[in-house]
């Protein structure tokens, strides 16, 4: 029985190594994405990528990565495992202005009580920013949800809050961009991994 399980775990983690390998990268706006990473020792795969506008500029660039494809919404908030968002900034902001927007968006889309439960990760998130006062442009941070051990944001690489426990809050920022009043429906359509009508690929 213990070899079983011991040559069940060998198997799991050298068909994950594979999956990292086979994985291909995108390029956003000069910005690569590799299309596979890890999150603990969880192999995650890109699930898309894709560009936030703000009018006609470019703001940032986005990749989402999950355990599994997933081609909804639906299906990337119950896909289990870790997941994590990418954001390269494509030119400066104001930090603590973004952390203003991300908060409008999650409560724009995530139900009343879901929001509420999401409130103490949303005053350590602005606090963040707070601090940080700007991000420049090629800067970027990630948020990583990990069972058991909650969410933890990046910047640069580097942790910067201690983890967020309330699983709300990851939902909630998630639908930022993928509830049904997105920031940019069409980074929406990319993070899912919805190619566009006229791209190569749908013709």
């Amino acid at each position: 029985m213990i070899r079983r399980l011991i040559s069940f775990s060998v198997a799991t983690l050298l068909m994950g190594a594979l999956s990292l390998v086979q994985a291909q990268p995108t390029e956003v706006a000069g910005i690569k994405y590799e299309g596979g990473m890890q999150v603990g020792n969880t192999p995650l795969v890109l699930n898309g990528a894709g560009i936030r506008y703000k009018a006609i500029f470019k703001v940032y660039t986005a990749g989402l990565y999950l355990t599994k494809k997933a081609a909804t919404a639906e299906a990337v908030l119950a896909t289990p495992g870790p997941k994590r968002i990418h954001i390269v900034m494509l030119r400066e902001i104001n930090a603590s202005e973004l952390g203003k927007l991300f908060t409008r968006g999650m409560e724009d889309n995530a139900p009343r009580d879901e929001f509420s439960k999401s409130i103490p990760g949303t005053l350590k998130m602005g606090e963040l920013f707070f601090v940080k006062k700007k991000l420049s442009a090629g800067e970027s941070f990630s948020v990583d949800w990990t069972p058991g051990v909650g969410t933890v944001i990046l910047i640069n690489g580097k942790p910067s809050t201690e983890p967020i426990k309330e699983p709300e809050f990851f939902t909630a920022l998630l639908k930022i961009w993928l509830g049904n009043k997105p920031a940019d429906s069409m980074l929406k359509d990319a993070l899912l991994g919805i190619k566009p009508a006229n791209s190569p690929g749908n013709n």
